[in-house]
């Protein structure tokens, strides 16, 4: 008798397993830090991603971590798209101080962790670089405690504005660099210059032509929310996949495409739809698959500078709004809420790092050495920030 009809040992667990062990962990990890400890959901996500990673039980080791990033890609996707579509131009132009006063958070940002960096001996470039990631808030954890809290408000409409921006001014700034890297690794000049003008331009158009293309697909079939809900998440995937195959950034398509659906929608043929319940499934995606992402080696080596990066970026954000947060009409006290509302780094951190490494690993690893020991300390503290900022600032409506 052989039985070689059973499975051999070790089991080999299929990705469908590991999928399905991943959401199931994330669920009740997120559930039981809600209901026993008062946090937000996310931290379990999180947590339950550190104990699958390699950090811990490795059910979730690198190579699987690298091909499930097209996952990655597409949960951010999603929630980038509806960031772009909560970005109403008009509300800019009626004031016009409160896109002044976020350029200024994500400026003043920039340059609060450059000086940081430098301070600490860290080269120009390097330094920028981890500057303009750091300047960006995670647009995951923003919307989904927002979603979560059931949050509405000055503080929350300003948070979620503010996000759109940093994150759109710290793709442009690390893409900008991007001429530095090629010449600080003696590569030729057509590179150095038509690699970030492919990547800008095409990554707009790619976004545009996307916009156009659901608009009048929206008009066609009409404002049935189920099936504009089901063109929304397909133009969504289509985009992500063309901005794949094209070598292009899924990040600034997607934030193109919401920005335009909205704005170019003159006949209102777009339902106000949100992702709702169909969303939590790549929100629990994203937050477990980052928190196995996280490596916490060297945080203790680099704990001085992931201290002072996560210091310097909130003292950065806060000034700006506390100088420029009465010109854009935000109520006594509102500033320093907002300021802490923005304090999460997370999935986006993560990619852009990511991004980087696939062209140079060399520079990629030190990159990362430098941004992820802030971001899995801020991984953790950062939904807690917003949450709090959000309730103390009366937002929140937890119970409807």
């Amino acid at each position: 008798m052989t039985l070689d009809f059973l499975p051999q040992l070790p089991f080999a667990f299929s990705q469908p397993v590991l999928f399905g062990a991943l959401l199931v962990l994330g669920l009740l990890a997120g559930e039981a830090v809600r209901r026993y400890a008062a946090l937000p959901r996310i931290t379990g996500y999180v947590l339950a991603g550190v104990l699958l990673g390699p950090q811990a039980s490795n059910l979730l080791s690198a190579d699987a971590l690298l091909d499930a990033r097209l996952l990655v890609d597409l949960s951010i996707g999603l929630i980038v798209f509806e960031l772009g579509f909560r970005l109403d131009f008009g509300w800019l132009r009626r004031n016009p101080w409160l896109l002044v006063t976020a350029l200024a958070e994500s400026l003043l940002c920039f340059w609060s962790i450059y000086a940081t960096l430098a301070y600490f001996g860290f080269r120009p470039l390097l330094a920028a670089a981890a500057a303009a990631i750091g300047t960006a808030t995670s647009p995951a954890v923003v919307m989904v405690v927002a979603q979560e809290l059931r949050a509405q408000g000055q503080v929350t409409e300003r948070m979620l504005l503010f996000t759109a921006v940093n994150s759109i001014f710290a793709y442009l700034a690390l893409t900008l660099l991007l001429p530095f890297l090629y010449f600080e690794q003696a590569s030729g000049w057509q590179d150095a210059l038509l690699h970030p003008l492919y990547l800008l331009a095409g990554s707009v158009l790619t976004g545009f032509a996307a916009s156009v293309l659901m608009l009048r697909l929206a008009g066609w079939i009409g404002q049935r929310e189920e099936g504009q809900f089901v063109l929304l998440v397909a133009t969504v995937v289509l985009t992500v996949g063309v901005a794949h195959s094209l070598n292009l950034s899924v990040l600034a398509a997607l934030i193109t495409l919401g920005m335009l659906a909205r704005n170019l929608d003159r006949g209102h043929v777009l339902l106000p739809l949100r992702f709702g319940h169909g969303g939590q499934l790549f929100f629990v995606i994203l937050f477990v698959l980052t928190g196995a992402s996280l490596e916490f080696e060297a945080l203790g080596v680099a704990a001085a500078v992931a201290a002072a990066f996560i210091v310097m970026r909130f003292l950065g954000k806060a000034l700006a709004l506390l100088a420029f947060g009465r010109l854009s009409g935000i109520r006594p006290g509102g500033a320093g809420l907002l300021a802490v509302a923005l304090l999460p780094m997370s999935g986006l951190a993560v990619v852009m790092v990511q991004d980087t490494a696939l062209f140079y690993p060399s520079f990629g690893r030190e990159l990362a050495d430098v941004v992820l020991s802030a971001v899995a300390v801020l991984e953790l503290l950062g939904p807690l920030a917003t949450q709090f900022a959000l309730r103390r600032a009366g937002e929140a409506h937890p119970d409807g």
